[in-house]
């Protein structure tokens, strides 16, 4: 089986770590080899970028941010997801740097160009086979993420934010801009406003329509 990467995009609390685990676990069973891994982190440097970027309280300019999450993203593909999927494995991807076009663009106002330049050299135009896009409300995503516990930096941003974060990722559901962005691979929405087992189902048949191969 050609390595793949399949990767999870959505608004804080939109499940896509529960979804990943979820699916890793199907893959293995229909004998898949899978490495999951999550931005930012993977890497020593990227897990110190990590710290720092989501610290409560860091003042940190959004340019800075952007690229932070850019050094981070470096690191992670060439030691992690390119390995990887040289070897065949199928690697899920907890944010990618359609994240990136969403905060730090949608968000935080940076420049389109010039991001999307910065992100090909650090991503050394590697294209995902697949995101899923889980969509949920940024009222109910930021419930959900409340009960997990305290909040993030990110997290914590102000609501005027979030609510451009989530504008952001309902733009690129559309095929119009994916059109637009081919950098981005294929994109497919999820409704994530529903009980973890049926999204799990939703995120399956969207996973075996993109690779079908990974059905065994």
């Amino acid at each position: 089986m050609p390595g793949r990467l399949i990767v999870f995009e959505g608004v804080e609390g939109a499940g896509k770590t529960t979804q990943l685990e979820r699916l890793a676990l199907r893959l293995g069973r229909h004998g898949a080899r899978v490495r999951s891994l999550r931005e930012p982190g993977g890497t020593p440097v990227g897990d110190e970028i990590r710290e720092l970027l989501l610290r409560p309280g860091a003042l940190i300019p959004p340019r800075t941010e952007a690229l932070l999450f850019m050094a981070s993203r470096a690191a992670l593909v060439d030691e992690q997801v390119r390995p990887a999927l040289a070897r065949g494995e199928i690697v899920l991807l907890d944010r990618f740097f359609l994240s990136t076009y969403a905060y730090q663009v949608g968000g935080r106002g940076l420049p389109e160009d010039e991001v999307r330049g910065a992100n090909a050299f650090a991503t050394g135009a590697l294209v995902p086979d697949v995101t899923l896009l889980l969509t949920l409300s940024v009222e109910m995503g930021l419930s959900r993420a409340a009960q997990r516990g305290a909040a993030d930096r990110m997290e914590q941003a102000e609501r005027a934010f979030h609510n451009r974060v989530e504008a952001a990722f309902g733009r690129f559901a559309d095929p119009a801009w994916q059109a637009t962005h081919p950098e981005c691979g294929p994109i497919v929405a999820v409704a994530a406003d529903d009980d973890v087992a049926r999204v799990e189902e939703r995120v399956w048949q969207a996973v075996a329509a993109a690779c079908p191969e990974v059905q065994g």
